[in-house]
């Protein structure tokens, strides 16, 4: 039997957002191989219900698994919303490490005790997203936006266009009036528009990107399990999508350093199977 060290860990999100993630996982863990699938034949996740996001997700980590994979990084608040509990069940024996807005360090660290959270309509209407706010922002005042059209915008590589800063002032801006001091990206396609973010903001407003957070617990759950590769060399990343190979391979460079070939899967009887060339 293969060594897990030396076996992939599994990323996916409905698009480009989990490569947010994948650039924290990356800066953190050089020497871990990857496979990342980007659902793009489904994106964006945040429009969808709750049911099919759920049975989306399950039906990519068992593709992810067929492909090698020994543990799951669920890189879409929504998709952690709607599968993370029921995928726990279902793979028991499957490490997953899955998104959770950042209202803890949020709320620890506003002074304005007014916090402000991005993230998709399906995200805020998750019991993940009642619970830690109802947990941990006693006493702060939470104004939420969903940035309706944002997603669409950031999978197209449009991080600074009129559009993109239009969706964005309208969700800020009357976050500012009403004294937010800190916001949180509950989405993981937004941390590409931070630039954005805080030029609208100012520098007075802290911006959470909880990718790094989410690195930490991967390299903490691969390291209690004795699955850290010793060797220092960088690894690869092997990049799947559902959507069109080519369009992929070309908007990668908008989002990821990494060198890759992107490969194609398909959507056949709600499973995932990898195309045929």
């Amino acid at each position: 039997m293969k060594n897990p060290a030396f076996l992939p860990i599994g990323v996916f999100d409905s698009g480009v957002g989990g490569l947010s993630v994948l650039s924290a996982i990356r800066e953190l863990l050089p020497s871990q191989p990857v496979i990342f699938l980007a659902d793009q034949a489904h994106v964006p996740y945040g429009v969808r219900s709750l049911e099919e996001v759920r049975q989306f997700s399950h039906a990519i980590t068992r593709f992810l698994l067929s492909q090698g994979a020994r543990l799951i990084v669920v890189a879409c608040n929504t998709a952690s919303v709607a599968a993370l509990k029921t995928l726990r069940e279902e793979f028991p024996d499957v490490p997953f490490v899955g998104m959770e807005p950042a209202v803890k360090p949020a709320a620890e660290q506003t002074h304005s005790k007014v916090v402000g959270v991005l993230a998709t309509y399906a995200t805020f209407q998750g019991e993940m997203y009642s619970s830690v706010v109802e947990r941990f922002a006693k006493g702060v005042t939470i104004l939420q936006d969903h940035c309706p059209g944002l997603v669409a915008q950031i999978e197209n590589g449009n991080f600074t266009g009129a559009e993109t800063e239009k969706i964005l002032r309208n969700a800020l801006e009357p976050m500012i009036e009403k004294g937010v001091d800190t916001v949180v990206m509950g989405c993981t396609h937004y941390p590409f528009v931070i630039p954005l973010i805080q030029h609208i903001t100012g520098p007075a407003v802290k911006v959470i990107d909880p990718a790094p957070a989410i690195a930490r617990q991967v390299q903490r759950m691969l390291d209690a399990r004795g699955w850290i590769p010793e060797d220092i060399t960088i690894a690869g990343v092997r990049f799947i999508t559902t959507g069109e190979a080519q369009e992929f391979t070309r908007m990668l460079p908008y989002f990821s350093n990494e060198p890759a070939i992107v490969q194609k899967a398909i959507w056949l009887n709600n499973s995932l199977f990898m195309a045929v060339k």
